[in-house]
């Protein structure tokens, strides 16, 4: 299985959507996906209308005192599962252990014979957590707006990796939320800061049809298929196909 995460140290760049879209289309070539939600306000899981188990504890997942198999929920989509977050999973990082950054890995391990793919839709923190997000993910994606204050947050990500001596290697970025019409947007997509990890060709644009997936619960394929952000969508799935070699 391999295993995708959606980051940044920044919120509101589009992480949600480009994880449910992925994640969906992903399903849609027939490769059995599940997406774990990750962020306390569960965007994914309102997205894709599924609810965290009634007599669900979280903290007994991440202790493993119950097995991930328990929180797997069926989203009525062929070959995409989602493992739902509510809002007690703000307290992911004190469950965590400090001086273990596998915990996560070790959690997806049993998923891994029923799931070729997984998706992390992971929230904007630099924590324990990302540390476990880090470990774990094949490949860490980046969405990022073409502002200076994305980019900032950017950095400091890149200074975390250098520092911990992280592989570097795992970084993708891609530019979300892009409005050409604006002339700081559209110089940063075309001369992008050469200290930026490998950037991939999509760039997702800022669109009311991508907004629009709060209104239909669904990933934009299903309601805009012929809108060139979902054509965007697309092409980021058939680069991260490739990447991961799925």
């Amino acid at each position: 299985m391999k295993t995708l995460a959606l980051y940044h140290l920044k919120g509101g760049v589009g992480k949600t959507a480009a994880a449910v879209n992925l994640a969906c289309l992903a399903a849609r070539a027939r490769i059995p996906t599940v997406l774990w939600d990750l962020d306390p306000q569960g965007g994914a899981s309102w997205t894709l209308s599924v609810a965290a188990p009634d007599a669900g504890k979280p903290k007994s997942l991440w202790s493993g005192n119950a097995p991930i198999g328990d929180w797997v929920q069926d989203t009525g989509r062929s070959n995409l599962s989602l493992i739902p977050a509510d809002l007690t999973t703000r307290h992911l990082d004190t469950w965590l252990r400090k001086d273990d950054p596998g915990t996560l890995q070790q959690l997806l391990k049993p998923l891994s014979e029923r799931y070729s793919l997984c998706v992390l839709d992971c929230p904007p923190s630099l924590s324990h957590l990302a540390e476990n997000i880090f470990a774990a993910a094949d490949r860490v994606l980046l969405p990022t707006v073409p502002t200076h204050l994305s980019l900032r947050a950017l950095k400091q990500l890149l200074d975390h990796f250098n520092e911990h001596k992280l592989p570097r290697s795992k970084l993708r970025a891609f530019w979300s939320l892009a409005d050409r019409r604006r002339g700081l947007h559209r110089a940063l997509i075309e001369a992008p800061p050469k200290a930026m990890p490998k950037l991939l060709r999509a760039v997702v644009p800022y669109s009311t049809v991508v907004e629009k997936m709060g209104e239909h619960k669904a990933p934009v394929e299903d309601y805009a298929s012929d809108h060139p952000a979902a054509e965007v969508y697309r092409q980021l799935w058939k680069e991260m196909k490739a990447e991961l070699k799925l």
